[in-house]
Formats: C-alpha cells, sequence, structure tokens
C-alpha cells in the first residue's frame, strides 16, 4: 500500500503531460506578462485599454519583437492586429523543431500594408541545397542543419487603413492552412517540416511612426479546434 501514492502521483502526472496545450490572451486585466518570453513592458511594447501596442522603432537591427513559447505539432493559432497609421508592417513566425534536434523558423507570414507574403523556412544538411540562399550564414550550431528559403510570390491584399484583421493558421501533419479575415485570403502549403514541434511565435512589428495592436492570441492543440473556432483540414 505504501506504493499507492506514488502509483497515483505517476498517473496524475501522465494524464497533465498527455493534455492538449492550449492559450488564450483578451490582455484583459488581469494580464499575466510571465506567459511570454519577452518581457512587457518594455521600452517599445505595453498592454494598455485591452490590446497589446507595440510602437516605433527598436533601434537595433530589427524592429521590435514579441514571444510566446507554445507547445504541440498540430497547432490552431489565431489573432487580430490592427495599425493605428498608415506606414509600418508585420511579420508573424512560427518556430519548431528543425528535425536535426534545434528550433529555428517553420513560417513567416508577411503582412504588408497591400500584400501578403509566405516564407517556408526548411532545413538541410546539403551545403548545397538550391534553397540555401544565404550561403554565408552558418549551420546551426546544435544541429549541424542549414537553413532554406522558400519565399512564395506576394498576393495583392488591401490590408491598409486602421482596421482590425484576423490571422489564423490551422497546422495538421505536414499541411498549413492560412486565413486573413476568414475568406478575404487563404493558402494552403504543404511541407514536411511543418509536421514537427512548433516551440514558440514571435511577431516582428514595425510600426513606423505609430502603433501595432494585437489582440485575442489563441493557440490550441487539435483535436481541441473545433470548440475553439479552428476546423478541421
Amino acid at each position: 500500500m505504501r506504493f499507492l501514492p506514488a502509483v497515483l502521483l505517476l498517473l496524475t502526472s501522465l494524464a497533465t503531460a498527455a493534455e492538449p496545450f492550449t492559450f488564450s490572451e483578451t490582455f484583459d486585466a488581469p494580464f499575466d506578462a510571465s506567459r511570454f518570453t519577452t518581457p512587457i513592458p518594455n521600452k517599445n511594447t505595453t498592454v494598455r485599454d485591452g490590446v497589446m501596442v507595440t510602437q516605433g522603432e527598436s533601434g537595433g537591427k530589427y524592429p521590435p519583437m514579441v514571444y510566446l513559447p507554445v507547445a504541440g505539432a498540430d497547432l490552431g493559432i489565431s489573432f487580430r492586429y490592427r495599425h493605428t497609421g498608415e506606414g509600418g508592417w508585420l511579420w508573424f513566425f512560427v518556430d519548431g523543431d528543425d528535425g536535426f534536434g534545434s528550433v529555428d523558423h517553420l513560417l513567416r507570414v508577411k503582412l504588408l500594408r497591400h500584400a501578403v507574403e509566405l516564407q517556408v523556412d526548411g532545413h538541410t544538411k546539403d551545403p548545397a541545397h538550391p534553397l540555401r540562399q544565404k550561403t554565408g550564414r552558418e549551420a546551426d550550431p546544435v544541429s549541424g542543419a542549414w537553413r532554406t528559403n522558400e519565399i512564395l510570390p506576394a498576393t495583392k491584399l488591401d490590408l491598409s487603413g486602421t482596421g482590425w484583421h484576423e490571422v489564423k493558421l490551422v497546422f495538421s501533419g505536414e499541411t498549413v492552412k492560412v486565413s486573413i479575415d476568414d475568406t478575404a485570403w487563404t493558402e494552403t502549403l504543404s511541407r514536411p517540416g511543418f509536421r514537427e514541434q512548433k516551440r514558440k511565435l514571435l511577431w516582428m512589428q514595425n510600426a513606423g511612426k505609430d502603433t501595432i495592436d494585437i489582440d485575442g492570441i489563441r493557440v490550441q492543440e487539435r483535436p481541441l479546434e473545433r470548440s475553439a473556432g479552428f476546423e478541421p483540414q
């Protein structure tokens, strides 16, 4: 009988570990900044009036960025964003396992003011791979893999103005369906790297002289996507 508590603890741990990953953030009070890797507030980003607000330039090589850790391979991801001015752009990154033992970018959604563009980052151990565009970039120090870069043609889309737009991604095996404002723009891609575990999300925000607001972030691992509004593929 003395082993019963240990057995119960083990079963509870296994059940907890098996629960699908879920995350939801509306930036209403109380806001738990510890759920993000990026310290919030910082010199560019804060939370006010129920949204995450990022302003201006970082002053460094890249625009201001916000990181959110996630977990799971088949994820449904959505968020809303808006510009408060006429300039700027937003890049949304999904990072995950590179298939060789490290973590790197898997997919980038480039949201311009008049177009959207998808970029797929694959990984290879072949230094002569034709999609290895940045030949001066060293192999990953952990996995020894090189990043490949596949840039798909941009599609014209009116994302001007200051209204809200919703971005949604649904990963299923090697496939991802990306949509903006539901049916305003959709694209479905299949790549081997999409089946890997997702580890973090990244919003790279160039707000120009104004701000970019983000709200309503939702991340859920399948098969809970239907209850969260993520329809199965």
